[in-house]
């Protein structure tokens, strides 16, 4: 809690004031960082903890995003810092330099991801050959949203507009991935209810994916199947079209261990399908694709990742997980993991856009 704001802190006012101030300018910006410092850690326990306070939710998360890109610029300046040293500029011209550039990128950078993480998604479509598909289901759309994370931010109009494309894309099978919200029913179905107005006639699926389980997940299990989508705790359904089969599945995801019976369990997700019709899961975390891909699953869709969000946070997320976006083959699966709609905390996404994805499957 203090560890972590410190290092995103200590960096920048270096970079901003450490180098580059004195008198009383020094120690006014030093004053504007140990401020930040002291407010990070508070604001993110008063807005994420018990009290879920959504005013100290919005300058925790806020604040954070904006210390993650000052941080992530001032260490490219920095080391860039050392090509003008080695160019022959000295200090304090060097140091001013590298100043202005890192509070002009960042600046711009905060701005850009700002209008990046509140526009309606940009719509992505793909191909997917799927072994065993019958003609009959050649050429089923499959609409994804996954991640949309409705917080303390209102965005109940975003909401509204995310299902006005789902519906002009004319889905056949509708899904959301998971992390749906970040605090109670009670709080957030008004942002999350005007999902129960997508449209797709072979059914709308939704599983579990962490967050859930940082609050009511049951809750929202609960509200989701009120809304006319389907639950996937574990369990499969088998779709039919012109005799053709497909099997469309969920899991929980791994934190639902926390709370008894929601745990993964894939193979009660799949007990009694027929082995010989391919089968297509929901898997909140990319890293669920090992057990998939055991269990012959033909395709496994995922979010969790975000892209990474913020740039360069995915190399990060990389390290817990075996793909950050796209599609990719593991063993005899395949893996679409999604960079979600929404985003989580900071209201940023920079150079990791959103998505509403259309995957098509196709007879392989």
């Amino acid at each position: 809690m203090l560890a972590i704001p410190a290092l995103l802190f200590a960096l920048p006012w270096w970079t901003l004031v450490g180098a580059t101030m004195a008198g009383a300018a020094f120690w006014i910006g030093s004053a504007v960082f140990l401020l930040g410092y002291l407010t990070l850690p508070a604001a993110m326990f008063l807005g994420h903890g018990p009290a879920q306070s959504d005013p100290a939710s919005i300058i925790g998360d806020t604040l954070l995003g904006v210390m993650w890109v000052l941080f992530s610029w001032s260490l490219l300046g920095n080391i860039a810092g050392l090509g003008l040293l080695v160019a022959g500029v000295d200090d304090p011209a060097r140091s001013r330099i590298v100043a202005i550039g890192v509070l002009a990128v960042s600046a711009a950078l905060v701005a850009y991801g700002i209008a990046e993480a509140r526009r309606v998604p940009r719509v992505r479509t793909l191909d997917v050959p799927i072994r065993g598909l019958g003609p009959a289901l050649d050429g089923l759309r499959m609409v994804v949203i996954t991640d949309t994370h409705y917080a303390a931010l209102n965005r109940l109009r975003w909401s509204e507009k995310v299902v006005e494309v789902v519906n002009s894309l004319e889905p056949d099978i509708a899904c959301h991935a998971g992390d749906l919200a970040d605090g109670s029913v009670a709080k957030r179905h008004p942002q999350v209810d005007p999902l129960g107005k997508i449209e797709a006639p072979l059914g709308r699926f939704y599983i579990t994916g962490n967050h859930e389980y940082f609050g009511d997940a049951q809750g929202w299990v609960d509200h989701m199947a009120s809304l006319g989508w389907q639950p996937m705790l574990n369990r499969h359904e088998t779709l039919t079209r012109g005799g053709d089969r497909l099997v469309m599945a969920g899991i929980n995801d791994p934190t639902g261990t926390s709370l008894p019976g929601h745990g993964p369990d894939l193979k009660a997700a799949l007990a009694g399908a027929n082995p010989a019709d391919p089968v297509v899961l929901l898997a909140h975390q990319p890293r669920q694709v090992a057990d998939a891909s055991a269990a012959g699953v033909a395709l496994q869709i995922s979010g969790h990742t975000h892209g990474g969000q913020i740039w360069p946070f995915h190399y990060l997320v990389r390290l817990e997980q075996p793909v950050v976006a796209g599609l990719s083959w593991h063993g005899g699966t395949q893996l679409y993991t999604s960079r979600g709609t929404g985003f989580w905390g900071p209201q940023l996404r920079v150079f990791a856009p959103s998505e509403i994805t259309v995957l098509t499957l196709r007879s392989a």
